[in-house]
């Protein structure tokens, strides 16, 4: 591994070294979890303290007419930019789990496909949840879980047979959540059409991580959270993308009144809006919707091709480093080495993770504390985040973890996992 003099040379150079200073951080803690929770933007405290101070404060029911109403469609807007889609192709609100909820029940109401509902092993769980409460909804007899050799990458001629035999609708994270495994998108998007099927994308841990055009790519539906490498905020609302074609004939299952052809009318008869709005439901939570402004600003000014080269080269950087120094002590590698194939987290295990994590967070006179992300049973997730990860954070994180295990400094830690992180 090269030596640290090396490894600030390339910090130096790094044309997205500013950004760093953009952020809140905490003192003597190095953050990988940027792939479940990204960092607060600073521009996100004086954003929020505008709308709580002057907006809620001081204007009250006017800010509605005067910022509110608003919100929604500009974010929007910034993310259609970010995506490479139209305007009037993404709303922004609710959370990923009510967006998938939402789409789907649209598509199996639609009679545009088979009434088939196909997601594979890689998936996030949750995803799976909503699958599982449809199929009983709509009496679909059984959902196909498409099974690989591993759990680091998709098979994707098991993937495509399973389409071919199986058309209908298909659920998948555009990037795993376990090893960061990067589907081949438009290759599949092309093989569902071909099937009469359609493939609803998850961009949860893929959005501000990967360069991603969702017409290029022939991506007809896509969601995903804000939260994570677009640095939204906790809880952060979801986005949904919906390709123009499509719009006319799908329903939002939740006929609130913000998806009302005219809601301040308030007749009693739900007539939808047109186009992508339709999917509003309730109120917008505007507290949250605003705090996911300065993560897409951020992104778009540094521009996501420049986020993917550094993110590319930092876990090529992080992976390298792992071969020489973590390998050899018990540590393996669960991520693509395909950078290709890879978004923007990588993913190592032990059988001591969770041990190894406690220790990370705990820090030490030796090293500072380190925040990953553990997942069970043994992986570890390391969320590189462009926008404020440097070379040097992953130096001291490769030699941290050296030390924790060569030195023993885990087993002061128990191993059976109590509570959520």
């Amino acid at each position: 591994m090269m030596d640290l003099s090396q490894i600030q040379q390339k910090d130096e150079k790094d044309p997205l070294l500013k950004f760093k200073t953009r952020f809140f951080h905490p003192e003597n803690e190095l953050y990988f979890d940027g792939n479940s929770l990204g960092k607060l933007p600073l521009k996100s405290k004086k954003m929020l303290n505008e709308i709580i101070q002057n907006q809620w404060g001081e204007r009250l029911i006017r800010s509605w007419n005067e910022n509110w109403l608003f919100l929604p469609k500009r974010i929007a807007s910034k993310y259609a930019q970010l995506l490479g889609t139209e305007n009037g192709e993404i709303c922004i609100g609710e959370s990923t789990s009510v967006r998938l909820y939402q789409i789907l029940y649209a598509l199996l109401s639609s009679n545009l496909f088979h009434k088939n509902l196909t997601t594979d092993i890689l998936n996030f769980p949750t995803d799976l949840y909503i699958i599982e409460g449809l199929k009983k909804a709509f009496q679909i007899p059984q959902i196909t879980v498409v099974k690989y050799p591993n759990e680091i990458e998709a098979d994707i001629e098991i993937l495509k047979n399973s389409i071919k035999e199986n058309p209908g609708i298909i659920c998948l994270s555009m990037v795993s959540y376990k090893s960061a495994f990067f589907y081949p998108v438009q290759l599949l998007n092309r093989w569902a059409a071909k099937y009469n099927s359609i493939i609803v994308w998850d961009l949860s841990h893929a959005v501000g991580a990967v360069a991603i055009n969702l017409k290029v790519a022939e991506v007809k539906i896509a969601l995903g959270c804000t939260y994570k490498y677009m640095n939204g905020g906790p809880g952060a609302p979801a986005f949904l993308f919906v390709n123009n074609d499509l719009q006319p004939n799908l329903f939002n299952p939740i006929q609130g009144w913000f998806g009302h052809h005219r809601p301040f009318d308030f007749n009693m008869n739900f007539i939808p809006a047109d186009g992508i709005d339709r999917f509003a439901s309730g109120t917008p939570s505007v507290l949250s919707i605003a705090g996911i402004e300065a993560g897409i600003d951020l992104v778009l000014e540094a521009g996501i091709e420049e986020i993917r080269l550094k993110s590319t080269s930092q876990s090529d950087f992080f992976l390298k480093a792992a071969e020489e120094e973590l390998i050899p002590i018990g540590f393996s590698i669960e991520s693509p080495i395909d950078p290709n194939q890879r978004g923007s987290h990588v993913t190592l295990s032990h059988s001591a993770s969770w041990q190894i994590c406690q220790a990370l967070m705990a820090g030490s006179k030796s090293y500072p504390k380190i925040i990953p992300d553990y997942r069970p049973p043994y992986f570890i997730r390391f969320g590189i985040t462009p926008l404020y990860t440097s070379y040097e954070d992953i130096w001291i994180l490769v030699n941290t973890l050296k030390t924790i295990v060569t030195k023993k400094a885990y087993l002061n830690f128990c191993s059976k996992k109590k509570n959520v992180t």
